[in-house]
């Protein structure tokens, strides 16, 4: 990244006029040559100039003179002035000047003997600023003072000088800054100024103590004068207290002042014991160690040791001892350890209290601080550190353990800094153990750091502040060390990569290990032999490139998307040669291996892998081969027409992607690019698109470029080359114009003409379509055809296109266009004159781009007039002279065309005057004035001839405007939200005008809201806002306020003032009051958050502060404030503090107050006022969102939005007693004999606080009678068990159970308990498994545990309802069916989920048998879901059926099958036998046959259309019973009935109307039986049943749904090898590619079945379309309606599928297989009856096509844009029918 550096602003000097002249005098000289009066005269020159950069350049001319200056040359009077002008220049100058440094450059070059004037000079000039300066002066002398102390040895030793009255200036300035300081409170920017005044006060003044600390310690040891310097300071050392214990300073001002403090104690008492004594007594706030202090300074320091002293200066006097206080060296005595080792405890007591971020940033900030000096000490090789040092620092120490907890509790902070801080703070007590224990240099021996290490990766992944810590563990000790404990690590991390917010983090630490793994594996290899090194290069591959691999071939597409931002090029750039490895990898992977739904398959990774190396420089260039041999030229040609998106897109960027623009480009790279084209021109995804055209520009960028080159060097030897290369260019880019204009036809899709026409506008952007032979002459391939199509593009519905078209139109040759020629002018005029008066937008549109078109034609006057004459418009426009030029010709016809759509609107406009109904359902005015605009705009108003014209023209139009406004006014001013809608008697005209409000519907209220923002933002009364209830007006309005209340902060404390006015109104209750009550407060919130938004940051946030105060003990409950009434305040406190909690421009200065706003939310729900309730609720989940953040996903559990209990409870250390005091009132209250519901009211509030922390202990709300108040008790406890206690817990559960029955004995207190069973059983189980499975001999108490926790919940379990009473059902109370769910759970975790830890397969049986037969459908149904999921997650990892579906599980499945009654379990049972294999279906004792049950479930599918779920479950099981019963039978099967049903139940499946679940179960089952049944060369379901599946298949892949087509086309998959080339077998194509080979693929099955006439005859059929009275039908009342009736509404409408290209693919391939067949030796004939009839259908159908597009009006692509592609179809089909039938003749 490259930075601009920052300039700095140079001035010059200004000095008063006299003190000027006075010096330019004191230098002026009369000759001379030595070297004195030449720096006289430079100066001289210099004070002269007004430009300050000649003024720096004499200055430093002046310095070399002044440095060549020897004792004898000097002038004593004339080197006085010289030296004196530039002091009093230097000491004028401001800050940063660079002017000030170039003199300061002077005064330091000269000679030593010249050192002593110099700095006697420069004393007397700061001398004179020193004193009875004005307050004005005193921030520019400061300056002054700090840098002649900074770096200028001169100035230092000026300041050395003068240091009892430097000293006593700045205790003046800051004494002066501290008094104004308490007259500014609520002045802000003054304030802020003031600020920063005192903070360069303070740095000066500790810069001034550090350069003189010598001069310093000599007075202080004299025995005169030391008491003033004592005096002075002691007065600083006073200013400095004052701004440490003032909490109106700003933190960095109290930072620098606690620095200060310590520094100046320094300067007095040296770096011994005492001082380290005195600074450990005011860090513990104790008096008892200053006696070693001098008395002033004791005194002084005693004023810090307070107990009510803020809890902030602890925190600065540690960073100034830290700062301040020299740790690099051996510790002078054990007075330093004590301070040393007391400074983090001192922090870390801190940490619990803080509730400001700023704060808690300081805090970590200081933390690192420490680590840092610790780390100092303890690197000192000199003398060893002490033991007691040592062992406090080492790991495992309780420092290093509070530092630890510290840690956790802050690196999830939400500010960056501190988890950086916190990071780098692990990281350095890492380092601080290290040296400590430097014995132990292996970390497996090390028993504190394999702990750490364990404890790391056993936490969550979402913790960001884990990443950070294995990243140091990493730094330290290598990757090695982390892939011995956890080899899988690289892939677990690697999965993370698809969370967006872990990515970085995720990717950060992958990047550290494999640069460690692969330097730790070279630096092993680096002494053996080259064997060696690819050994451990193999080695690395596997442990990084392997896994890679593994997740671009498996993963979906939308999870990797970061792994190829972050990883994949961190990984090239870290190994270039891993590029081979990668694609022979994926090479060598098999073709059919694509990987899971939704994956990109190997040949995909291979493409992202390639492109990603282009990308970084890795990948070879095409000329070298393509990418250096490493790629076939077959694969990439799979690629691009790969099924998914990304593939095809990472195919085209390999192909089009180049680091030069000039490389040329090859004829492989053409004849991809053709390869690719055609198929993906009509892509729905706007983001496919976008790619598309923009690597296609990139490649015709390069083929412009590249030939230009090659045009240029023409060199002898390589001309031939050139040429053949630039004719290859002319014949690539002839094809692809072609092409792209061939597309454009009637019918084609919205995203094929967008596409082309990107493209087209591209070529003519980049190469012109012109027709001269010097270039590519692209226009001579633009035929009229073309040209006339690009034009009807025009009439789209989609405005892009039209923009696009439009604008190619232009770009084409006008004779291809034509619309020179006047007839076709007068038509295309006529056309958009018709479509401006039309009641449809989109017509008014297409009109208006038609007229622009027109405006470029020399002769439209003349068709203008030809209109206007048959219109009777009077119209008599300007005529245009001969040989006019273009930009007059635009002029006149612009002119022209205004005047007459004007003439055509006052006529209209009459109309309206008369009658709005009339005139709205016959001539709507929009259409007029939309076409009008359309032409202005693209008029040039600075060049204009005919001015006087034009003025009098707008007259008429602004004339216009307003009667047309006031036409209009009736309806779009209506306040009615549906606008206004006259009630007329005329029946003709409302229903015209009915016609018109349903596609154009009127402008609601919001305009009116609209209006009242911008007169909210300029309204000077502040309570305006506050009246208004109407809220997109207060939110929009709220952001004027907001710009105003900062505009006025400089007008004293008027915000201020005006905040304090409205807290005032609102703590009123008073009926008068001015406020709007409503149940959000209207605009109140907006005003408060809009002024208290406008203080600045940098300030102390008073108003902010204050008014948080106000609010939170309004909002808190009070006994006398229980009536609608008098809750009003409380109502409104709420509502405002909600509104801030919100803002995210307060950012981190609200978290002080989010633990009162919590409280006041919770106890605001046990008011008994609606309103208080509601407003709680609001304010509640706003502040669990400030909290935990904003909701990351779906999942109300996700841990992503939670937090542990002690980073929660040291963020807000309040809400501790809080939540623990309302949490033991709740769980008092659930507890009820009687069974009545006693529900705290703020119970469920605090279990949804609770349930987002872990881990805290609570119990004793999971009995309550409300179900979801149980539930949500045992998803609260859940996080607050450990995974070791576990056990424990649940066996204290299951004790509570009741051993019997009883009267007395509630389902709710037994729900309860098994829910909070259930729950952590279902995390800790697993966990403890593991443990136990891995554990070693001394932990073997963990297995024993785990058994004993599991035969107590079995024999739970054994005993219930839900085992004893399953064959009969039980009496139902309420609850019953919750309890039964919830021992259901339990018993799926013992048999299904992890049977092998709960008992043996007899065990299984019994609890599946008993879910299985449940009376209750829920229990059915969850038992399953259970099993189905459990299915499907083992399919993949294990072919073989799992132990717990054994025979007797499978018979009572299919009896269920057969016998259950509700749809769900139905469904589901189905969807389980459909993953099962072949089964033995039983019903009791009785087997059935195949047939049997495909008869049942045919009549199941045939019956359960109105259930998509058992529809869909139905047919899929019944589709792979008819491919086993196929498979059954080699020979084939008879065509029994079943079959044929179920092959026309498919096709149903299919069509357009059916839901996409439905589709999408169909693409499937088409897919899976394509090689037994579509393919299979015995056609064993017949001819035609096969066919129709066929036709059903390719209704799929031209569904609109592109998952439908995406799922169709896998069937390619499918197909037997021998039936497809080598290349395409195997592979995911595209479903453009798919429609094309399949068609193709059924044609060679024709060949293959002998089927050769009847299939022609068919995909005749096809060819033709439905039958003709359907159709005639159809059109005839098609015709008696308006073609678009519902605009807005879709319908059967597909926007994608094309059935003209569909038609002209059929007949290709129809014409090949008819030639392909008359070829063979014995064709046979087809049938002549049907050849006679299809050929009458289709010659009639022509005949009416053809009559029927002739009574169309002229151009009716514009006027029936709709039916006249539907008749241009209709003709088509019966043209290429009737030429098929012809040919088979």
């Amino acid at each position: 990244m490259v930075v601009k550096k920052k300039t700095t602003k140079v001035e010059a000097v200004v000095l008063d006029e006299g003190d000027l002249h006075k010096l330019i005098a004191s230098l002026s000289v009369d000759g001379g040559e030595n070297g004195v009066r030449q720096v006289a005269q430079t100066l001289q020159s210099c004070l002269e100039l007004t430009e300050p950069v000649q003024q720096i350049q004499l200055v430093k001319k002046a310095g070399s003179q002044l440095e060549a200056l020897n004792e004898e040359q000097s002038d004593g009077a004339l080197l006085e002035a010289c030296l004196h002008t530039l002091a009093l220049v230097y000491t004028s100058l401001q800050a940063k000047n660079p002017l000030r440094r170039a003199i300061a450059s002077a005064l330091g070059s000269v000679p030593a003997w010249l050192q002593e004037r110099t700095v006697a000079c420069l004393s007397t000039c700061l001398s004179d600023c020193l004193s009875n300066p004005t307050s004005a002066q005193y921030p520019h002398i400061i300056d002054t003072i700090a840098a002649c102390a900074d770096g200028f040895p001169l100035g230092e030793r000026c300041i050395n000088k003068l240091l009892p009255e430097v000293l006593q200036f700045l205790h003046k300035g800051l004494s002066g800054y501290l008094h104004q300081n308490s007259d500014l409170i609520g002045r802000h920017i003054a304030q802020a100024q003031l600020m920063h005044h005192c903070l360069t006060a303070v740095k000066t003044s500790m810069l001034v103590i550090q350069r003189s600390q010598e001069t310093i310690s000599a007075a202080l040891q004299a025995a005169q004068d030391h008491s003033r310097l004592e005096d002075t300071l002691s007065s600083l050392l006073s200013c400095y207290i004052h701004i440490l214990t003032d909490e109106e300073f700003i933190q960095a001002v109290q930072s620098t002042a606690g620095m200060a403090v310590v520094l100046l104690i320094r300067s007095v008492m040296g770096s011994g014991d005492e001082i380290a004594i005195v600074v450990c007594s005011l860090l513990c706030s104790s008096v008892q160690g200053l006696d070693s202090a001098p008395q002033w300074l004791k005194q002084r320091c005693e004023g810090l040791c307070t107990s009510s002293r803020p809890p902030g200066v602890s925190l600065y006097l540690c960073h100034g001892a830290l700062a301040m206080l020299s740790w690099k060296s051996t510790l002078p005595g054990p007075q330093w350890e004590k301070l040393l080792l007391l400074v983090p405890n001192t922090l870390l007591d801190l940490d619990v209290s803080i509730k400001e971020s700023s704060t808690a940033m300081v805090v970590a900030r200081v933390l690192t601080l420490w680590s840092g000096a610790a780390l100092d000490c303890l690197q000192e090789e000199k003398q060893p550190c002490p033991p007691s040092l040592q062992h406090s620092l080492s790991g495992g120490s309780d420092l290093q353990r509070h530092l630890l907890e510290h840690i956790y509790s802050h690196w999830e902070h939400p500010l960056d800094g501190v988890r950086h801080q916190t990071r780098s703070l692990f990281r350095n007590l890492l380092l601080l153990h290290q040296h400590t224990n430097m014995s132990a240099s292996d970390p497996t021996e090390d028993p504190y750091i394999t702990e750490l290490t364990q404890s790391l990766l056993r936490l969550e992944w979402h913790m960001r502040g884990k990443y950070g810590s294995l990243s140091c563990l990493v730094e330290l000790y290598g990757a090695g060390y982390l892939l011995e404990i956890q080899p899988k690590l690289p892939s677990c991390l690697l999965g993370l990569m698809g969370d967006q917010s872990l990515a970085p983090y995720a990717s950060d630490l992958l990047e550290r290990l494999f640069v460690s793994h692969k330097a730790q594996l070279a630096a092993k290899a680096s002494a053996a032999d080259e064997k060696a090194t690819e050994d451990w290069m193999e080695c690395w591959h596997q442990t990084w490139v392997t896994p890679l691999l593994q997740v671009l071939c498996r993963a979906k597409l939308d999870q990797t998307t970061y792994i190829l931002d972050y990883f994949l090029p961190k990984l090239l750039r870290c190994s270039p040669s891993s590029l081979a490895h990668m694609v022979q990898a994926l090479q060598d992977t098999p073709p059919c291996s694509a990987g899971p739904s939704g994956s990109r398959g190997a040949l995909g990774a291979l493409m992202t892998c390639l492109r990603a190396a282009r990308a970084q420089g890795v990948a070879p260039s095409s000329e070298e081969g393509l990418w250096g041999g490493l790629v076939p030229l077959s694969l990439l040609q799979r690629a691009l027409v790969h099924k998914h998106d990304q593939v095809r897109m990472d195919a085209l960027g390999l192909v089009c992607e180049s680091h030069r623009s000039t490389e040329v480009l090859t004829s492989q790279e053409m004849d991809l690019i053709r390869h690719f084209l055609l198929p993906n021109l009509n892509s729905q995804s706007p983001g496919v698109r976008q790619q598309t055209v923009s690597l296609m520009k990139k490649l015709l960028c390069r083929v412009k470029d590249s030939s230009q080159l090659l045009q240029k060097r023409r060199s002898q030897e390589q001309r031939d080359r050139d040429q053949h290369t630039l004719h290859l260019y002319k014949e690539f880019l002839r094809w692809l114009c072609v092409r792209l204009l061939e597309v454009l036809l009637p019918g084609a899709s919205f995203s094929k003409c967008l596409m082309s026409l990107h493209l087209l506008g591209l070529l003519g952007q980049l190469f012109t379509f012109s027709t001269e032979p010097d270039g590519f002459a692209l226009g001579e391939v633009v035929t009229f055809t073309h040209a006339q199509n690009v034009l009807y593009c025009v009439a789209s519905n989609f405005l892009e296109v039209k923009q696009l078209a439009s604008t190619l139109l232009r770009q084409l040759p006008p004779s291809a266009v034509g619309l020179q020629v006047p007839e076709r002018m007068r038509c295309v005029l006529q056309a958009a004159l018709d479509l401006s008066t039309s009641t449809k937008p989109f017509d008014s549109v297409t009109a208006a781009h038609l007229l622009d078109l027109l405006l470029h034609q020399p002769d439209l006057i003349q068709a203008l007039l030809h209109c206007a004459q048959e219109q009777g418009v009077d119209f008599q426009p300007l005529s245009s002279p001969p040989h006019a030029s273009e930009a007059l010709t635009l002029e006149l016809n612009t002119l022209a065309v205004i005047q007459f759509l004007l003439r055509c609107l006052q006529s209209e406009v009459s109309r309206a005057e008369s009658s709005l109904l009339q005139a709205a359902a016959s001539c709507p005015l929009y259409g007029r004035a939309h076409c009008i605009t359309a032409v202005l705009q693209h008029l040039h108003t600075e060049s204009l001839s005919h001015t006087g014209q034009w003025r009098c023209l707008v007259s008429e139009m602004i004339a216009m405007c307003y009667r047309m406004s006031d036409v209009v006014s009736p309806v779009v001013q209506s306040s009615s939200p549906e606008g206004l809608i006259p009630m007329d008697t005329d029946s003709d005209t409302s229903a015209g005008l009915q016609k018109i409000l349903q596609e154009i519907q009127p402008r609601d209220t919001n305009d009116f809201f609209n209006s009242a923002r911008e007169l909210d933002t300029h309204d000077g009364d502040d309570h305006t806002k506050t009246q208004i209830t109407h809220t997109p007006s207060l939110h929009t309005g709220g952001e004027g306020y907001r710009v105003t209340a900062q505009m006025v902060l400089a007008l004293q404390q008027l915000p201020a003032r005006w905040l304090s006015e409205v807290l005032e109104e609102v703590k009123s209750s008073n009926p008068s009051s001015k406020l709007c009550a409503t149940r959000r407060s209207a605009g109140i919130p907006f005003y408060i958050q809009a002024l208290l938004s406008s203080e600045p940051k940098s300030s102390s946030c008073s108003l902010l502060k204050m008014t948080m105060r106000e609010l939170i003990a309004l909002a808190m409950p009070s006994a006398d404030r229980n009536t609608d009434t008098s809750t009003v305040p409380q109502v409104h406190a709420l509502n405002i503090l909600r509104a801030l909690y919100r803002d995210t421009r307060l950012g981190e200065n609200i978290i002080p107050f989010v633990s009162d706003g919590l409280q006041a939310a919770v106890l605001g729900f046990t008011s008994p006022v609606w309103a208080v309730r509601n407003s709680s609720t609001l304010l509640f989940s706003t502040l669990i969102t400030r909290i935990f953040g904003v909701k990351k996903g779906k999942d109300e559990h996700s841990k992503k939005n939670r937090m542990t209990g002690r980073e929660f409870f040291t963020r807000f250390p309040a809400l501790y007693p809080f939540l623990l005091n309302q949490l033991e009132e709740a769980a008092a209250t659930v507890e009820s004999d009687s069974g009545q519901v006693k529900l705290h009211p703020s119970l469920f509030l605090l279990l949804l606080v609770l349930s987002r922390l872990y881990p805290s202990p609570m119990d004793g709300c999971g009995h309550s009678a409300v179900y979801r108040t149980r539930e949500m008790a045992a998803r609260a406890l859940v996080p607050f068990v450990l995974v070791t206690q576990v056990p424990s817990t649940v066996h204290s559960l299951l004790q509570e159970l009741p051993p019997e029955p009883g009267p007395k004995i509630q389902h709710n207190h037994i729900h309860g308990t098994l829910l909070q069973l259930l729950l952590p059983l279902g995390r800790g189980l697993p966990e403890l498994s593991e443990k136990a499975i891995r554990a070693e001999p001394e932990e073997e108490c963990v297995d024993s545990e785990v058994s004993e926790l599991r035969k107590e919940a079995l024999s739970v379990l054994m005993s219930s309802e839900l085992v004893t009473s399953y064959t009969s059902s039980f009496p139902l109370g309420p609850g019953s069916t919750q309890y039964l769910l919830s021992l259901a759970r339990l018993a799926l975790s013992a048999s299904v989920q992890i049977p092998e830890l709960w008992g043996g397969p007899q065990l299984t049986m019994q609890l599946l048998q008993c879910l299985l037969q449940c009376p209750q459908y829920e229990v059915r149904e969850l038992t399953l879901e259970g099993v189905l999921r459990s299915l499907q997650e083992e399919e993949g990892e294990r072919k073989r059926r799992p132990q717990w579906l054994d025979e007797t599980t499978l018979s009572n499945l299919t009896s269920l099958a057969l016998h259950e009654t509700h749809p769900q379990c139905l469904a589901k049972v189905l969807c389980v036998l459909s993953s099962s294999s072949e089964l033995l279906w039983r019903d009791g004792a009785h087997i059935l046959s195949k047939d049997e049950v495909l008869v049942h479930v045919l009549a199941l599918a045939h019956n359960s259309v109105h259930s998509v779920e058992l529809h869909c479950a139905a047919l899929t099981l019944a589709s792979q019973l008819v491919v086993q019963l196929v498979n059954s039978h080699p020979k084939g099967v008879d065509p029994v009935a079943c079959l044929s049903k179920w092959g026309a139940l498919v096709c149903s499946c299919c069509s357009e109307e059916q839901p996409v679940e439905v589709k999408l179960m169909a693409a499937k089952v088409l897919v899976n039986c394509t090689d037994t049944l579509l393919s299979n060369s015995d056609l064993p379901l017949g001819l035609a049943s096969t066919v129709s599946l066929w036709r059903s298949m390719f209704t799929l892949l031209q569904d609109e749904d592109q998952e439908v087509r995406d799922s169709a086309s896998d069937f390619i998959s499918n197909v037997p090898a021998h039936l497809l080339s080598t290349d395409a077998a195997g592979v995911s194509v595209c479903p453009p590619v798919a429609l094309d080979s399949g068609v193709g693929l059924l044609c060679r099955l024709f060949k293959l079945w002998e089927q050769v006439p009847a299939g022609v005859l068919a995909l005749t059929e096809w060819l033709l379309g439905e039958e003709e009275g359907n159709e005639e039908a159809g059109a005839g009342e098609a015709s008696s309606l308006d073609e678009e009736d519902f605009l807005f509404e879709k319908g059967d409408l597909n926007l994608w599928a094309e059935p003209g290209q569909w038609v002209k693919l059929l007949h290709e391939h129809l014409s090949s297989l008819i030639l392909a067949y008359k070829q063979t030796q014995n064709p046979g004939t087809a049938e002549p009856d049907r050849v006679h009839t299809l050929s009458t259908q289709a010659r009639a159908k022509a005949l009416s096509s053809q009559q029927s597009l002739d009574s169309l009006p002229a151009l009716p692509q514009f006027s029936c844009t709709m039916e006249h592609a539907r008749l241009l179809l209709r003709q088509q089909r019966a043209t290429l029918a009737l030429d098929v039938l012809q040919r088979l003749k």
